[in-house]
């Protein structure tokens, strides 16, 4: 018998609340910290005399790059992190250790790929997500994601390497190795910002040099240190038949980014169109106002779902192996302990949102901005953001289906919130409401989503419980 094949036996015997607390935590500092990467840029931007308001909605416009990237990624990784651990729950270890090697090769040339195509459209791409709202947004929003693209090669590899190295046992490692990226931005940012002046120049490479050294670090476990995996360089090869078979457990992960990317891309021509209607924020002098707050809401909301997706991440694990055991109850149980989490998590949000929305404004700059940048941040925190608890539960049904190994369910949920729902209604109700309808689209798809979702959680129940039975 190989020496690794009882090495993840303990996701089929602890408790599982034990276990959820055992990979959450790493994965949520990790995932948290991978979101300051965009929000730190922001912050030291926003209080920068010289960048401001208008640094801001250049940040934000680059912001749904950064997702379409994150999607590739997230297929590749969350797909290879279900599959490696459904194949250790059936004892397949040569098959997860061939996985393993066609995601590290396949993460590797879709982001040089990726990269290559954002360099040579990047004014286009730019324009089309809303950054020609004035010309200084769009020229600080140009040299933001020149800096930034030679990054992506980067990031790309070392987050679809993150739930891998989870998946063989080591979510700890995640959470250190991008720590000590997110440290090197941190550290860096006020550098080259404030010291340097090298303005939205500075913010990108101050990012980039993190992201560098988180891949270096993945590289160094998967080629040094895999333990529950069994992997050498043999493994390495472009498998398509064991691409035919992950991939579409990550497709979930990569329709619900790319889906936010047509939303998020929805609200940015919306807010430009209805905002040059309102009669402040026509003004030429307030014009990148709406798009540098709504920058700010999604931030905040970027952080809550990392959280939201890293406590539901890390029972995708502990789901695949029970399944691949034959353990439905342990997986029904674990399921009800997640949604319950969520919830909690949810409303937390929900209080910070609808009662302290004018000290996050602070936080990027409000101080330094007129007042009608404050105002309109209160305003669309209370309203963008106010169901937040549906938006948390909904994600979390979402994961956890596809970590059971229906991405198609899944992946179908998360296009009716984004797409159907999200870029549907945020398309409509502004005909209605002007700006407004911008900002209440976004509840408007979490509630109707819910239903859904509700109706899709029962199902679920029904289906562990018939197996448990049978």
């Amino acid at each position: 018998m190989n020496n690794n094949e009882n090495a993840n036996i303990f996701l089929e015997r602890e408790p599982v609340g034990k276990l959820m607390v055992r990979y959450a935590v790493p994965l949520i500092v990790s995932l948290l910290v991978a979101a300051l990467y965009n929000i730190v840029d922001q912050i030291f931007i926003a209080n920068t005399d010289y960048l401001g308001s208008n640094g801001n909605a250049a940040n934000n416009v680059v912001f749904p790059m950064t997702v379409i990237a994150l999607a590739f990624t997230l297929m590749i990784g969350d797909g290879v992190c279900a599959f490696v651990s459904m194949s250790l729950g059936a004892r397949e270890h040569k098959q997860a250790g061939d996985s393993v090697g066609s995601a590290a090769l396949l993460s590797a040339s879709c982001g040089i790929i990726i990269a290559f195509i954002y360099y040579i459209f990047r004014e286009e791409l730019l324009t089309f997500f809303g950054g020609r709202v004035n010309e200084e947004t769009f020229r600080l929003a140009v040299e933001y994601f020149t800096f930034i693209i030679p990054g992506i090669p980067f990031y790309v590899f070392g987050q679809a390497m993150n739930p891998i190295i989870s998946a063989d046992g080591s979510p700890n490692y995640v959470m250190f190795s991008t720590l000590c990226g997110a440290m090197i931005n941190i550290i860096l940012d006020p550098v080259f910002i404030f010291i340097f002046h090298w303005g939205m120049t500075g913010a990108a490479v101050a990012t980039i040099m993190g992201q560098i050294f988180t891949a270096c670090m993945s590289l160094l476990y998967i080629s040094k240190k895999m333990k529950a995996v069994n992997f050498s360089r043999k493994n390495l090869s472009y498998n398509v038949p064991l691409m035919k078979r992950y991939l579409p457990l990550g497709m979930c992960s990569f329709l619900s980014q790319i889906s936010l990317v047509i939303s998020v891309a929805s609200v940015n021509i919306m807010i430009h169109k209805y905002g040059a209607l309102d009669p402040i924020f026509g003004q030429a002098e307030f014009s990148q106002i709406p798009m540098s707050v709504i920058g700010i809401v999604m931030k905040f909301f970027q952080i809550v779902i990392s959280i939201v997706v890293g406590l539901s991440a890390s029972c995708t694990p502990i789901v695949g192996f029970n399944v691949g055991a034959e353990r439905p109850d342990r997986v029904k149980n674990l399921f009800t302990l997640l949604l319950k989490c969520e919830t909690f998590i949810g409303v937390i949000a929900f209080i910070i949102v609808e009662f302290f929305p004018a000290s996050i404004a602070e936080l990027f700059g409000a101080s330094g901005e007129s007042v009608y940048y404050a105002d309109f941040t209160v305003k669309c925190f209370r309203i963008y953001l106010c169901m937040i608890i549906f938006a948390c539960v909904n994600k979390a049904a979402f994961i956890f289906i596809q970590a059971m190994g229906k991405p198609y369910i899944s992946a179908g949920l998360s296009m009716v919130r984004e797409i159907i729902f999200g870029a549907g209604l945020t398309i409509i109700m502004p005909i209605f409401m002007g700006l407004d309808g911008v900002l209440w689209s976004m509840p408007a798809s979490d509630a109707l989503t819910f239903i859904i979702s509700l109706a899709v959680i029962i199902m679920i129940y029904k289906e562990l419980g018939a197996i448990k039975n049978s």
